[in-house]
């Protein structure tokens, strides 16, 4: 019983001592679908504060805003040094496809950017953040957010792409497809371009950290496609391989100090705190 109680407490712990929100506002909506939510956790009595925005993953089909591997670790992190930290959905597979679904997430990110000042943020200072799926949409509405204008969203501070080896969407579905890719992408190879960071790239792109996997075959050297296309359009993109699988990299993104500390070295470059 003792053993089983000392398991529970050091499993609680982590969490119970990193500082909470201030406030949170829970389901936010940024469009007329029960979908297009979002939560919004506001630290102490913000000013000018930089925001983070963050997609969950889960293979465009799955996932949700509230899982705690999507938003604590971040807000535990970001929140104490002052950012507001928004987590988001977007409608998902079979209601929308992952064109669909990244202007789900340019229309969140323009909304976030149209209220900031009313929850005390500063538009001027955003970082949008997502994981698998979510980094492959993040990745996307990055690479020209021009092609997303009709949304509202403007340009952002930078981008942070949490393993995604969705990349080069017409390199993944020439190379073996998962079923999740086959899915997500179908057959027609004028939607696997319009849905590939790689193709959209200009030199327009946000400047994007792309973060892999070490111990998956594809991450990584999408990542480097995706820095050396960007390279040749005249955009900024950086590669940081980890030693992390897949989850983890989601899950301990804030908690992690090495690793946290390489992506707040990037942030601080684009003058983020």
């Amino acid at each position: 019983m003792i053993r089983q109680l000392i398991l529970i407490w050091m499993l609680v712990l982590p969490g119970a001592l990193c500082a909470g929100p201030d406030r949170v506002l829970r389901d936010v909506a940024y469009g007329p679908n029960p979908a297009q939510r979002m939560d919004v956790y506001l630290p102490p009595a913000p000013t000018k504060a930089p925001i983070l925005v963050m997609l969950h993953g889960g293979g465009w089909r799955f996932g949700d805003k509230g899982a705690p591997a999507v938003w604590q670790g971040k807000q535990a992190h970001w929140g104490a040094r002052g950012y507001i930290v928004v987590s988001v959905n977007t409608r998902l597979l079979p209601e929308a496809d992952p064109l669909a679904q990244a202007r789900d997430l340019a229309r969140a990110v323009a909304h976030v950017q149209a209220r900031a000042a009313r929850w005390g943020g500063d538009a001027g200072r955003l970082v949008l953040m997502g994981h698998s799926a979510g980094a492959h949409l993040a990745m996307l509405i990055s690479a020209d957010p021009k092609d997303f204008a009709e949304t509202g969203l403007r340009p952002w501070r930078a981008t942070v792409a949490l393993d995604s080896a969705a990349v080069d969407v017409a390199a993944l579905m020439a190379d073996r497809p998962r079923r999740l890719h086959r899915a997500a992408f179908g057959d027609d190879p004028a939607f696997w371009r319009a849905t590939s960071p790689v193709a959209q790239l200009s030199r327009r792109a946000v400047p994007a950290l792309v973060v892999c996997s070490t111990k998956r075959r594809l991450s990584c050297p999408a990542a480097q496609s995706y820095a050396r296309a960007a390279g040749a359009v005249g955009a900024r993109a950086t590669v940081l391989p980890v030693a992390l699988r897949h989850g983890p990299i989601n899950s301990e993104m804030g908690r992690a100090a090495d690793y946290t500390g390489a992506v707040d070295r990037f942030l601080r470059a684009q003058g983020l705190p």
